[in-house]
């Protein structure tokens, strides 16, 4: 399959065929080459317009979309992201990923992804909800409790999914769990805000233990974060909380670096701060207190932390696709770096992947965003179980779920990577999680499809 006008899904769609063309699964049992021309292709595009007012009374237009991609294991699941960088491209690597994603969780989701062209960032609450009452007045038919259940993404968090949510249950006269990340008085679940960031900790947490035959944790291991938003604000704390020491975190505008670590304080300001879409830059210079003294962080413009932060144990990329080059990942391997897990979703580049898979001899570990990072759509899950049965469970049952879905996912990952590997005389490589995470998920989808007679 080339796809030249939607390089964003080609890249996920490459990895995945990759992945699972360089192990054995497909000389063991050839049937599974018939699922990827078929899997590859989405059951659904839902494309319309979105027409709103602003506050000026002025029609404003955007594009709308969603795309159900693939519903074997259960009903499509996926975020709901409102960016002017999303189109068709970007949501179908995502929706592609999500397939797969949600199958490593071992809930029943299947996988999918939507979302606007529409910028949230200097709109003002009023235009926001008019926005979100207009997109979901087309979206509504569309999705339900067992059809398609939305979430949040960058750019739709509590407030949009409670407007959404709000226009879709007038619309609808229908109480029903449709989206995931709602509020913790009308159908939440406690540790979603969290899940992401602290799954992709547990996951990576896990990966120090392996490799290690349990001899280290996170304790004193200094740790490289990309982002500032929900998922490293997350992962941030419980690094933090395990021992770890944050040196890093970022926006689109530039880094922050801490030689002594990032302390839960600044962590706590970051997070009210983007609450109003404040810089990092102008985070720090009007927090000066928490960022100064013995806390001084140095703000470097225009750049990502990978090349500014010296020696590090641990990255976790946690703001976007493709935020880790070549370059920056071979950086990252002489500073020391020996586990990468992403927050993000494909968060580094074909070249940067190669850079990490070439030094697993050496002791690095690479673990894909469709495994490192399905802790959030696994509390969503979780959510759409309480849901479904009325009921709400304490934090500590589902941070305790959600440790055992990561752990469980890892595991599934290692198991799989060794059973299939293309290396399994040579004991000195860590098995490729990128392998594993890919051909673990691939499988339980194939499986279901054949069951079906969707694949044949």
């Amino acid at each position: 399959m080339v796809l030249p006008h939607e390089p964003e899904f080609q890249q996920a769609y490459d990895e995945l065929v990759t992945a699972v063309s360089d192990s054995t699964l497909f000389t063991e049992q050839p049937k599974y080459k018939k699922v990827i021309p078929v899997v590859s292709v989405p059951e659904r595009i839902i494309q319309f317009r979105v027409t709103w007012e602003n506050d000026k009374g002025e029609i404003q237009v955007n594009n709308g979309y969603r795309v159900q991609f693939n519903s074997a294991l259960g009903p499509y699941k996926g975020g709901l992201r409102f960016h002017p960088s999303v189109n068709l491209s970007i949501l179908k690597f995502l929706g592609f990923e999500q397939i797969f994603k949600n199958a490593l969780t071992g809930l029943s989701m299947g996988g999918g992804k939507g979302g606007s062209d529409f910028n949230p960032k200097d709109k003002s609450d009023a235009e926001i909800r008019r926005f979100c009452v207009s997109f979901m007045r087309q979206l509504a038919r569309y999705i339900g409790p067992d059809t398609d259940v939305p979430a949040g993404d960058i750019g739709v968090g509590g407030r949009e999914v409670g407007f959404l949510f709000g226009a879709y249950k007038q619309m609808q006269n229908n109480w029903a769990g449709v989206l995931t990340g709602k509020g913790l008085s009308w159908g939440g679940s406690l540790i979603r805000p969290e899940a992401t960031g602290f799954g992709c900790v547990y996951y990576t947490a896990k990966m120090i233990e392996k490799a290690t035959n349990g001899k280290e944790s996170f304790k004193d291991k200094r740790v490289a974060i990309s982002g500032s938003g929900n998922v490293a604000q997350y992962a941030a704390l419980k690094v933090i909380e395990l021992g770890g020491v944050v040196v890093s975190l970022s926006d689109s505008k530039g880094s922050i670096i801490s030689k002594n670590g990032i302390t839960v304080d600044q962590v706590n300001a970051i997070a009210a701060a983007k609450l109003k879409f404040k810089s990092l830059e102008e985070i720090v210079q009007t927090e000066a207190k928490v960022f100064g003294g013995d806390n001084a962080v140095e703000y470097i413009a225009g750049v990502r932390p990978w090349t500014k932060v010296g020696q590090v144990d641990v990255a976790l990329p946690s703001a976007t696709q493709n935020e880790v080059s070549g370059d920056e990942a071979k950086a990252l391997v002489e500073a020391g770096c020996k586990y990468i897990a992403e927050g993000s979703n494909m968060g580094s580049t074909k070249e940067a992947i190669e850079v990490f898979e070439a030094n697993r001899g050496n002791g690095v570990w690479y673990a894909p965003g469709k495994a490192a990072n399905c802790g959030g759509v696994a509390v969503s899950g979780l959510e759409m179980a309480q849901n479904s049965q009325r009921v709400k469970w304490t934090l500590e049952e589902v941070d305790e779920k959600l440790k055992d879905i990561m752990e469980t996912c890892f595991e599934n990952c290692y198991q799989t990577a060794k059973k299939y590997s293309t290396e399994k005389g040579n004991d000195t490589a860590l098995p490729s999680l990128l392998k594993g995470a890919n051909i673990a998920g691939f499988i339980k989808v194939a499986d279901a499809m054949f069951d079906q007679g969707e694949v044949f």
